[in-house]
């Protein structure tokens, strides 16, 4: 790839390496110049830029960061659109994040434009959560690097990253006393178990009480096990000091055994891990009573997970298994789960209350594309994307518009001030978006070549803490629709009023404003008049 100083009037083509500032116009980093581009920046007086112009052994960044994000993505992981350079992935699930650690080293020592970075494995992850983002560090990765890395995450039977999702348990509890106990401790025990499964889904708890001896205990597993329990946790009046003391001793007794005891956990050392057939039965270590983490939560995961938890499993845990006096970790039973990266909750707003007045007798929002009415059309084709909640705002034939689009997931809310212009359907259509949403994509009801990978790049690019917080797609330096629009401008945009919109804050917050490349022109196309209509039947693209 070329790099460096570029004459200015050689640069089309070439991707900008740093953000210019023209009066009025910004050129971000990671721009193709077009031939417009070029002339401003020529009648600016900029007679160099440093760009970047790849060769053919190269790959674009975001095609590469693309490919490789979906090679990694193993069975609970979605695929983020790329923008510059980066891929992200997002937990399709809530549960147990499972990283591949030896691939992810070998994959990012094959070359340095490369990387992924992940959670840690085992980490428990909720739906939504990005879990892993793939960057390529260049404007372009060699293309034989990219095929070397393919290559290595293809071979991985279950990707690079997935997501174990948890499952619903029957467990049981068998909390032992003894003549001086204190009856506070069973339900400290009950409690502490029932604060962590409720983190990890719905779950039947079936309660034990019984003397500190060992046949109590067996008699107890067995009674557990044949109730279809498919984990049992044993918290004894008495700490666990042996592996042969009271409980793993009832372990056997009950025709099980004891396959491990301790980890190299802090807190958390005097765990027991056992086996009665099928069923894991744990003996808990004390601290399994606070809600502070410890080893316990970490067993716990991998089999509310479904994974099978193994002496060698245990054994690995020492790094990063000091979790004794660590002030900066979260504890999700003190005050609520730690916070987490999701992935912004981005709403798409369909604008089809309009009263279509150059179609004339046809409402165009109802004229047929391939067998399907446009605005049917449109409303899938947004539900593809991923965007969500989806809300359709009618007016003009409102009867008519909801039978289209009936059955589709998408929530209806009607304007009856339609006649008054555009403002009046933006106003109603933000005003049924919850709290929960970061940003909204505005979508015009009437453009027949809107693809779901439109509003996928939009959102991709989407990123408030790097400054992107308006998204607009562009081809060849001019920018169409649909506009992706923060929450931070939702009040401004209820104040308009009148047929306009919301694109004014396009020029009042250039800073914000972050262009989306578009491979085609459909951004700009919509169908406004007959015959329009009657030339895109014509010419529609196979």
């Amino acid at each position: 790839m070329e790099f460096g100083d570029i004459a200015t009037d050689k640069a089309l083509g070439a991707i900008l390496a740093h953000a210019l500032q023209l009066d009025g116009q910004r050129f971000a980093k990671g721009r193709v110049l077009s031939a417009e581009d070029v002339l401003a920046l020529q009648q600016a007086g900029i007679t160099h830029v440093v760009a970047a112009r790849p060769g053919p052994e190269d790959m674009p960044e975001d095609e590469a960061a693309e490919a490789l994000a979906r090679a990694a993505a193993g069975k609970g992981v979605a695929c983020a659109a790329p923008f510059t350079g980066r891929a992200n992935l997002i937990a399709d699930c809530d549960g147990l994040a499972l990283v591949d650690i030896a691939a992810l080293d070998r994959f990012n020592m094959l070359d340095e434009s490369l990387t992924i970075a992940t959670v840690a494995s085992y980490e428990p992850v909720d739906a939504g959560q990005m879990i892993a983002t793939v960057k390529i560090i260049p404007f372009a990765a060699p293309r034989a690097a990219v095929a070397r890395a393919t290559s290595l995450l293809q071979d991985l039977p279950q990707g690079l990253l997935r997501v174990a999702p948890w499952h619903a348990h029957t467990v049981g509890l068998v909390s032992t006393y003894l003549p001086d106990s204190k009856p506070s401790l069973l339900n400290k025990n009950r409690k502490g178990l029932e604060d962590r499964l409720a983190a990890m889904g719905s779950h039947e708890i079936i309660e034990r009480h019984c003397p500190h001896a060992v046949p109590d205990v067996a008699a107890e597993i067995e009674s557990l096990r044949d109730a279809g329990c498919s984990l049992i946790c044993l918290f004894g009046a008495s700490a666990i000091v042996d592996r042969r003391d009271v409980l793993p001793a009832a372990i056997g007794q009950a025709g099980g055994e004891v396959e491990h005891f301790g980890m190299p956990v802090d807190p958390g050392n005097l765990l027991l891990l056992g086996r009665c057939g099928t069923v894991p039965v744990i003996g808990l270590p004390g601290c399994a009573r606070s809600p502070k983490l410890n080893g316990f939560d970490w067993v716990l995961q991998r089999l509310v997970a479904g994974l099978r938890v193994q002496p060698l499993d245990i054994m690995k845990m020492g790094g990063g298994g000091l979790l004794k006096e660590i002030a900066t970790r979260p504890q999700p039973r003190e005050g609520g789960k730690a916070t987490i990266r999701k992935a912004p909750r981005i709403a798409a707003v369909i604008l089809a209350a309009g009263q279509s007045r150059r179609m004339g007798a046809i409402n165009k929002l109802l004229a047929e594309i391939d067998g399907e009415p446009l605005i049917t059309r449109i409303v899938r084709v947004v539900a593809e994307s991923k965007a969500g909640p989806l809300v359709l705002v009618t007016g003009h034939e409102a009867d008519r518009v909801r039978a289209a689009v009936a059955g589709l997931p998408v929530s209806l809310v009607h304007n009856h001030d339609y006649a008054d212009g555009l403002s009046g359907s933006l106003k109603a259509g933000l005003s049924a978006l919850g709290p929960d949403v970061d940003g909204a994509i505005i979508c015009l009801g009437d453009m027949p070549e809107l693809r779901a990978d439109h509003l996928a790049r939009l959102m991709a690019a989407f990123d408030p803490g790097e400054g992107r917080e308006i998204c607009v797609p562009t081809f060849e330096g001019k920018r169409g629709n649909p506009v992706l629009f923060g929450r931070r401008f939702f009040p401004e945009m209820m104040g308009v009023s009148g047929d306009v919109g919301a694109r004014h804050l396009i020029g009042e917050y250039a800073e914000a404003v972050c262009e989306v490349p578009n491979p085609d022109r459909s951004i700009f196309l919509d169908l406004d008049t007959p015959q329009a209509l009657a030339a895109y039947r014509q010419n529609r693209p196979e």
